[in-house]
């Protein structure tokens, strides 16, 4: 095909930030159908909706870059990250963590402390009483395990969970709002100084975490970029599983044959993967395009940005029957709730290992008839990042 029968991208001045935060599926689904490839001024980009495309892209990194020049990322993060580099320099950023994410140590290290972590929350959970499960147990339950994972034990729960938020915050600042960066400053500078003395730590006392694994590297990569890693893990580390949590714990409530084969056939693995399909925790991702290209017929010109939506490719009707549904039953198929290609999510099988194994069928064992009283109250609400606000349960 050459340049000249290839069409322009399609815009749509319709689609809106705050519909793709509040009901992004509908307009996925829409696009799927009539406009896969479209740009979407709103966001500055051109949207990719159908899975074959997200993952090409993904897997193409030499002619779609990570490093989006759109993104407020950097000013959030006060360093260029890995989530933003790639080739060899991703690779040995990668890398420098990849000691603390090997099956050996998840098995022997993470999984009995995670399980410690897990019996701890659960265990102060007050039974009969109605809570939420977002407050009172995903995401400090997240918080904790993270901490020991990355080598910050130091760190309470409330500021992890804060600082998470605050660089979110920051790397979707498109509209460069000053309050926003003065609170990821703050956050940045705070997070330095835990690293800091947890650096020390580790180097004095060798241990399992990531930053022990970096600082104590026979050529390890610069301080600046240790601390990065450490926050990129913080960024997401956090609301990934949270929000995979309560995901799956919705779409069993919702599903109750579903959620009484889980607790008579142990199925929470199944639960799992298809609660991250159903809404995936990160939904979006953004590459520069290096050199002039085409999808689906579409000209793409260098130095455009488009936009994987793997949310949507997680419910493309191409690869899925009924997609929409919650459907734990479902024949497997790969999904890309975690990504793919050289960025592919670090800590997907610890995330499989604290919620599938280890907190969903503790939970349930604890409190087997545990209920969601008013599904009507949980929205689900984000656009980079999805689940539901609150999970108000009765613990029984």
């Amino acid at each position: 095909m050459t340049t000249a029968t290839l069409a322009e991208v399609p815009v749509d001045t319709s689609i809106q930030i705050p519909q793709l935060q509040s009901d992004p599926y509908a307009v996925y689904r829409r696009l799927r159908a009539e406009a896969p490839v479209v740009r979407i001024p709103a966001i500055k980009r051109i949207m990719l909706t159908k899975a074959a495309d997200t993952k090409h892209v993904k897997e193409n990194w030499e002619l779609f870059s990570s490093d989006d020049p759109l993104t407020p990322m950097k000013r959030a993060f006060l360093a260029h990250t890995l989530m933003r580099k790639d080739g060899a320099e991703h690779k040995r950023e990668r890398d420098a963590m990849a000691p603390a994410f090997k099956p050996r140590v998840i098995k022997g290290c993470w999984q009995p402390l995670y399980t410690q972590v897990a019996e701890e929350y659960v265990g102060r959970l007050p039974r009969g009483e109605t809570v939420d499960l977002f407050t009172d147990l995903a995401a400090p339950f997240a918080a904790r395990c993270l901490t020991h994972l990355l080598g910050i034990p130091e760190a309470s729960d409330a500021d992890m969970i804060r600082w998470s938020q605050t660089l979110i915050d920051g790397a979707g600042n498109f509209g460069g709002v000053p309050e926003l960066f003065e609170k990821s400053d703050k956050a940045n500078a705070e997070m330095d100084a835990l690293f800091d003395a947890c650096a020390e730590r580790a180097k004095a006392d060798p241990d399992q975490s990531a930053l022990s694994a970096m600082v104590n590297a026979d050529d390890p990569i610069p301080k600046s970029q240790i601390y990065s890693n450490i926050k990129i893990a913080i960024g997401g580390g956090i609301n990934e599983p949270r929000d995979a949590l309560l995901t799956i714990l919705y779409g069993l409530f919702t599903n109750p044959d579903q959620l009484a084969a889980c607790k008579s056939d142990a199925l929470w693995d199944a639960a799992f993967e298809e609660g991250v399909r159903w809404v995936a925790p990160i939904q979006a991702s953004s590459r520069l395009v290096m050199e002039d290209t085409e999808i689906r017929g579409h000209a793409i010109a260098k130095g455009e940005v488009v936009m994987t939506v793997q949310a949507s490719a997680c419910r493309d009707e191409d690869l899925y029957d009924d997609p929409e549904s919650f459907n734990i039953f479902r024949p497997k198929a790969p999904h890309q709730a975690f990504g793919n290609g050289p960025h592919f999510c670090q800590g997907t099988h610890i995330a499989r290992r604290m919620l599938a194994q280890i907190m969903l069928p503790m939970l349930f064992d604890r409190f087997p008839n545990m209920t969601l009283p008013d599904p009507e109250v949980v929205k689900f609400w984000g656009f980079g990042f999805r689940g539901p606000l609150s999970l108000p349960v009765t613990l029984n």
